[in-house]
């Protein structure tokens, strides 16, 4: 049996299992957890540590058939100058929640697309941020960029308030895939992007792409993937298309003939690293790759890389808070997240009330096991000494180890000292991280695993 057949046979192209940018995962949330647990765990924060805000801006001009985002299309500003009105509410509620003192270490705008705000509107958010939570002398703040959506002067204004990395969607510069996912996107538009915030002085860049996309093939991901390298960026992530048409309802636009099949999305995966790679840029977890030298690299190399909602992290705070419809806090006891849909977040905060919507408090079973798919997922290997040390209750998991050893074998090390998941068993991250999982809902459908 070739190694495809062996990954195939361990569940690699028809498994659907978590991402696991949380543990527990958000399916497994629930309203008995809200508003009251979001509150008396922002109010016990320790104000000496530094904390990263999320900001969650759900609108676009345009609705990308492919993202299973919480977004919502509007062709005029007015929903947007509201739900920003709504937003300074909610960080003024966050300000009088928080204990006094409090910093932020990190700070990041998601969507949706950020940069659908006019510099007004970019200059009042940040302002509103900053006074409720002032940032740390070496905080970052990092934007998600659509650039068909941005323009020099929203650009300066971010650069004014701070923004020291940006992150821009490409996913894939061929017109025939751009065309079956609903997003036009010529790559001199996002060149001139590209000009302007390194004009700007922003020094940090990130690009996003996309395989598994319809029409793809390697000769046109190659031609993507060299025009990425082109751009010189400092941060490239290269996610797996998550066909999920019964959550996102837009994904039945696109035609499932169109797809890749399992093998073809593979060697779509594997070749555009082995680019990546040969640039020399460093492969960091399971599908990000960044320049030696930046903070990503650093972090994966000295063993603090951390993964959150938003993927991969040099982030080291401790509290993640969400603003913002949908937004989710990774808070010390738990997770919290705001009410999902954008009419209901603004009914709560209208009315003078957190939005916190469900959540989940963490036991010891769960940290123990939060901390294992975290280190997998980030490092590819589990210092188990470390572990037992740790956690009193590392002993638990012993079984699941030596399942491991023996359904992974050819592809994992297992020892009473560590396990590690070899380079070429690295696709099956998710597969093994997911033999810890305690939480996996009946009948929840995720993403494949390849």
């Amino acid at each position: 049996m070739d190694q495809i057949d062996k990954l195939r046979h361990l569940g690699l192209f028809d498994q659907r299992v978590p991402r696991y940018t949380s543990y527990p995962t958000a399916p497994v949330f629930s309203t008995e957890v809200g508003v009251d647990f979001q509150r008396d765990a922002l109010a016990a924060l320790d104000p000496d540590e530094p904390v990263s805000l999320y900001v969650h801006i759900p609108f676009c001009e345009r609705l990308c058939w492919f993202c299973a985002c919480r977004t919502q299309g509007t062709t005029s500003l007015s929903p947007v100058e509201h739900y920003i009105g709504v937003l300074e509410r909610e960080i003024e509620m966050l300000a009088q929640t928080l204990p006094s003192g409090l910093r932020m270490g990190r700070l990041h705008w998601g969507g949706g697309t950020p940069t659908i705000l006019p510099p007004a509107l970019i200059t009042r958010l940040t302002r509103a941020l900053k006074k409720a939570v002032p940032p740390t002398a070496d905080w970052e703040f990092s934007v998600e960029i659509d650039p068909t959506m941005v323009d020099r002067a929203k650009i300066d204004a971010l650069a004014a308030e701070g923004m020291n990395r940006a992150s821009i969607g490409i996913q894939d510069f061929d017109p025939q895939v751009q065309a079956a996912i609903g997003r036009a996107q010529p790559f001199d538009v996002t060149k001139a992007c590209v000009d302007d915030l390194r004009a700007a002085g922003i020094t940090s860049l990130n690009a996003d792409l996309v395989y598994g996309l319809p029409y793809q093939s390697l000769e046109r991901i190659e031609d993507t993937v060299e025009k990425v390298l082109s751009l010189g960026p400092d941060r490239v992530a290269l996610f797996g298309y998550a066909h999920v048409p019964w959550v996102a309802k837009r994904q039945k636009l696109i035609k499932e003939e169109t797809l890749p099949d399992d093998l073809a999305r593979y060697n779509l995966a594997t070749r555009a690293a082995e680019m990546f790679e040969n640039a020399g840029l460093r492969a960091i977890g399971i599908d990000h790759f960044a320049r030696p030298g930046d903070t990503l690299e650093i972090a994966a190399r000295d063993g603090t890389l951390r993964r959150n909602f938003q993927g991969y992290t040099a982030d080291t705070c401790p509290t993640l808070i969400g603003l913002g419809a949908s937004s989710i806090s990774r808070l010390p006891a738990g997770y919290v997240q705001n009410a999902a849909m954008t009419p209901a977040y603004i009914e709560r905060v209208e009315a003078g009330m957190l939005s916190g919507a469900r959540g989940y408090v963490m036991t010891a079973d769960d940290l123990l096991r939060a901390e294992v798919i975290e280190r997998l997922m980030c490092d590819f290997s589990l210092d188990r000494e470390a572990l037992r040390t740790g956690f009193a209750n590392a002993g638990t998991l012993d079984p699941l180890f030596a399942l491991i050893a023996d359904r992974f074998g050819d592809f994992v090390t297992v020892t009473d000292d560590c396990l590690t998941i070899l380079p070429e068993g690295r696709s099956l991250t998710r597969i093994i991280a997911s033999v810890f999982d305690e939480h996996v809902p009946e009948g929840m459908r995720y993403s494949r695993a390849s």
